[in-house]
């Protein structure tokens, strides 16, 4: 069983910055995809950035390129994601994923990861 834990939420001012990171335990960390997801009140979750294995292959959702990049350190098994110009439109409970897999395309359907972390709340205001 791998165990995901997020942290780094909080309220943020639209223009500003917060860091979100999510440690893994149980499972030996470099052999899982990451991803992280968010869904707000009302709406469905969405995809918002991947990032393989070894961390050679990265995506990230066109409503988040360019302010938001996700990374990974093995060593410390955590994955981050700092996020810039943050807007109230990216308020949501951010969601840290995993599954087992060393493609280098990352993962970027829900569907296809098997660990999910409980969740981090991101408020932006306007």
């Amino acid at each position: 069983q791998l165990q995901l834990v997020e942290s780094g939420g909080g309220l943020a001012q639209a223009g500003t910055s917060l860091r979100l990171s999510c440690a893994a335990s149980g499972r030996t960390f470099s052999n899982y995809a990451l991803g992280w997801f968010r869904q707000a009140p009302g709406k469905e979750r969405e995809f918002v950035a991947a990032i393989s294995w070894s961390g050679s292959g990265t995506a990230h959702a066109n409503s988040v390129k360019g302010r938001f990049t996700i990374s990974r350190d093995n060593a410390k098994a955590t994955v981050y994601l700092p996020m810039s110009s943050l807007k109230p439109e990216d308020s949501a409970v951010y969601y840290c994923a995993a599954v087992r897999g060393f493609s280098t395309a990352p993962a970027v359907g829900g569907a296809q990861y098997y660990y999910w972390g409980q969740g981090t709340q991101v408020t932006v205001s306007s």
